[in-house]
């Protein structure tokens, strides 16, 4: 079944508080129960503000670590946190293999970004160039299979320094997935969270470190989620889409693509890359969140539950305010769906 992906309007209530003696108590700090989470960069901006703003309002704190999708996904298993997130979703089997469930957050993009001194012209990639470059075969940036796509622009004759990620990433996933549906040579690899690059590029830790990386050396390329370019005022590169159209990373072109995704998979692991549609951003994603079906500490469960209600029900404003998109009220129907999934020892869902 196909979900119809509707645009969350990015106009926030203006909220006032009342003066003088009736104006409410601040709840206290549930500092004894508080949550722990772990894993997804590509997530950390807005989980990191739901988190302090959820605090204001029910007094729980949510520690949320950034410390990328693969050190999530074990955390998880390891149960040393109440929850992980991670860009790369698991498989069906895998989830069953370790008692967890998995549900998506909210929707991102993956963009390109570069630092070239004096180039004024935005640049424009494909899969086949962007492959090449994180192959090692293109090294140069006015390389003729990049001057061909970038008709005018005074490229120069300079290296090109490729940062990627040194961790286990969804992000890396995400991009890795774009690639493989797009170049022969990626294809053979496929997806992964953390490939073998070839020796002489660039590690950077989250996407804080690729963003960083990629701004102190001219010359250099690397991906990263949309806001962490936004935030360093980074050049963010154009992309070809699945239908041959050139698309710029927008609210716009993360919708259009997010229209085409299939929830009802097991672990409602759709695939947002590489869709079809002339708006389409081809490296579109999410972060899944994973939670153990029968956790041991159901009371913190449960928190972490009502914390992501909170934020699909308050949290719409923040999230396009970081160049997220929230998801849609059909594909939260089927987030509360799995949400039953998760139960005390007696097979009671945690959330009625």
């Amino acid at each position: 079944m196909r979900l119809k992906f509707l645009m969350v309007g990015l106009t926030a209530a203006v909220l006032t508080a009342c003066g003088g003696s009736d104006k409410a108590a601040a709840p206290k700090a549930d500092t004894k129960s508080g949550l722990n989470g772990a894993g997804s960069s590509f997530i950390a901006p807005l989980f990191s503000k739901w988190a302090s703003e959820y605090n204001k309002t029910s007094g729980v704190a949510v520690n949320y670590q950034s410390v990328g999708s693969g050190a999530g996904i074990d955390q998880i298993k390891k149960k040393t946190v109440d929850f992980g997130a991670s860009d790369a979703p698991l498989k069906a089997e895998e989830l069953a293999a370790d008692g967890l469930v998995q549900f998506p957050s909210a929707i991102g993009g993956v963009v390109a970004v570069y630092n070239i001194k004096d180039l004024a012209q935005p640049l424009v990639f494909n899969g086949q160039v962007l492959g090449d470059i994180y192959l090692g075969k293109i090294k140069k940036w006015n390389d003729p299979a990049i001057a061909a796509l970038n008709k005018g622009a005074k490229l120069p004759d300079m290296d090109i320094k490729v940062v990627h990620r040194s961790d286990g990433s969804g992000t890396t996933y995400l991009f890795t997935e774009f690639l493989a549906k797009t170049h022969a040579d990626w294809a053979k690899t496929g997806a992964n969270k953390s490939p073998a690059w070839p020796q002489g590029m660039i590690g950077g830790k989250g996407n804080e470190g690729v963003a960083s990386n990629v701004k102190q050396f001219d010359g250099a390329i690397g991906y990263v989620e949309y806001i962490y370019a936004k935030k360093n005022a980074m050049p963010v590169a154009s992309l070809i889409n699945k239908d041959g159209k050139v698309v710029t990373p927008s609210v716009e072109t993360f919708s259009a693509a997010a229209s085409k995704a299939d929830w009802t998979v097991p672990g409602m692991a759709a695939s947002l890359t590489f869709t079809a549609g002339e708006k389409s951003w081809p490296i579109t994603g999410t972060a899944f969140v994973l939670m153990h079906a029968k956790p041991a500490n159901t009371d913190s469960a449960t928190k972490a539950l009502k914390f992501f209600d909170w934020g699909f029900t308050n949290g719409n404003a923040i999230a396009s305010e970081l160049e997220y998109i929230p998801l849609p009220a059909d594909v939260i129907g089927l987030v509360k769906a799995e949400w039953k999934k998760i139960t005390d020892a007696s097979g009671k869902p945690l959330l009625p």
